[in-house]
């Protein structure tokens, strides 16, 4: 037991935090949302270092690579979507690509550019879906269009959201719909359809997929919805590998929040926003996957859940914090860290501190080390529906009308 303990704690230490100048999916490398990074805490003036107009409004994060902010952009009122480039050190504007797409319906909450692009060193993939079609595109980092693939329709009245991320030669989208569905993989080199796995997942689906390798186990894809509970994918063919249906199938829920890894557990969330939400934990037991823990009082419908070191900060949408014990789920603590506002980003961390910012535009400092403590409250005095991006020790965060970079 002792030593099963210790080869536990190390798995949970052995976690990555990156330093890098690449922050190129939702929530940075291999989506966990954790920078070496110094940020300011208590932010003053000179730590504002740019302040860039946007050429229009959306809620999908922004990803770094290199010099270049890449971002998706689109006009509520004519639905024309906006690939955008910002240097990533003055703010310019480095070049912006519009493409005409049909103004539809969606959520209050949602925009036409809720998705998180994603980038390699060659090219950046931007993803929207309207109900005639599901485009994903690929631009060079100087503005060329390289390719655009149609993936189909997307049903669901709420409005289209998910994102990409590359996985080796590979591009991987959740599209999960209300009804016919499917996940799908295209060559990054031409956009066209590698693998695409069928599925009836009932609901549109939000979260962004994960790549997982536990030990002994070839590396899988992990993806979350509603309908299909928490799913394994072989990212070489799209064949599931195994499938645990573990949210509450009683009830009309949507799987918004992205899984994350802990160690060996695979950790998704689900749930709906004025009924029962889980964070549910899962470790492999054989080929197949057993559930070890769940939390429903409580927990995100929206963000991400953030791992930092052995704990598990689960930041629910209406600003209480959970500090959990990844490896077994037990509670130490939850508490407010703030009385206004909602989540719509999911937090993220930096030199050891949260930040989550919430609907109003207030950026929220929290300890990371697992004692309760808001460290410090930056007010943006601007809408904010986004999760903020980290390179270059600067945190880049989209507004509904700017991007902004703070830094030392």
């Amino acid at each position: 037991m002792i030593r099963y303990v210790i080869l536990h704690l190390l798995a949970f230490s052995a976690l990555p935090v990156f330093a890098e100048e690449q922050w190129p999916r939702f929530r940075g490398p291999q989506g966990h949302g954790v920078s070496a990074a110094t940020l300011p805490v208590q932010w003053a003036d000179a730590h504002f270092k740019w302040k860039t107009p946007l050429p229009a409004t959306g809620h999908g994060s922004p990803i770094v690579w290199g010099e270049h902010v890449f971002l998706l952009c689109a006009d509520e009122k004519n639905g024309t979507r906006s690939a955008v480039a910002i240097h990533a050190h003055t703010g310019k504007t480095v070049w912006t690509v519009n493409y005409e797409a049909e103004h539809h319906r969606h959520h209050k909450e949602n925009s036409f550019a809720s998705s998180t692009p994603a980038a390699d060193a060659d090219r950046v993939y931007f993803a929207w879906g309207t109900p005639k079609s599901l485009k994903l595109i690929a631009v060079s980092h100087t503005g060329k269009q390289l390719w655009q693939s149609d993936l189909g329709p997307v049903k669901g009245g709420h409005g289209f959201g998910a994102s990409p991320i590359v996985y080796g030669d590979l591009i991987v989208l959740n599209n999960d719909q209300d009804g016919e569905s499917s996940l799908i993989a295209v060559h990054k080199a031409t956009g066209k359809i590698a693998w695409q796995t069928p599925r009836n997942s009932k609901r549109l689906t939000y979260s962004t997929p994960v790549p997982y390798k536990a030990p002994g186990r070839d590396e899988e894809l992990i993806f979350t919805n509603w309908a299909h509970g928490i799913t394994g994918v072989d990212p070489k063919t799209g064949k599931v590998k195994w499938e645990n249906v573990v949210f509450n199938l009683s009830s009309a829920e949507r799987a918004i929040g992205s899984p994350i890894i802990a160690g060996d557990l695979v950790i998704g969330s689900c749930g709906f926003v004025t009924k029962l939400k889980h964070i549910v934990a899962l470790r492999p037991k054989g080929n197949q996957m057993e559930e070890v823990w769940r939390i429903e009082k409580s927990v995100p419908h929206i963000p991400t859940p953030l791992l930092l070191g052995e704990k598990l900060f689960l930041w629910n949408d209406q600003g209480i914090v959970s500090c959990v014990e990844a490896a077994t789920g037990k509670i130490h603590w939850s508490e407010r860290a703030v009385r206004s506002g909602r989540f719509f980003g999911s937090p993220v961390a930096a030199g050891g501190n949260i930040y989550c910012i919430d609907s109003n535009g207030k950026t929220i400092v929290m300890r990371g080390d697992g004692k309760f403590e808001v460290l410090a409250v930056n007010d943006l005095d601007e809408r904010c529906n986004s999760t903020p991006a980290i390179a270059h020790n600067r945190m880049y965060i989209r507004t509904y009308g700017h991007l902004i970079a703070v830094g030392q």
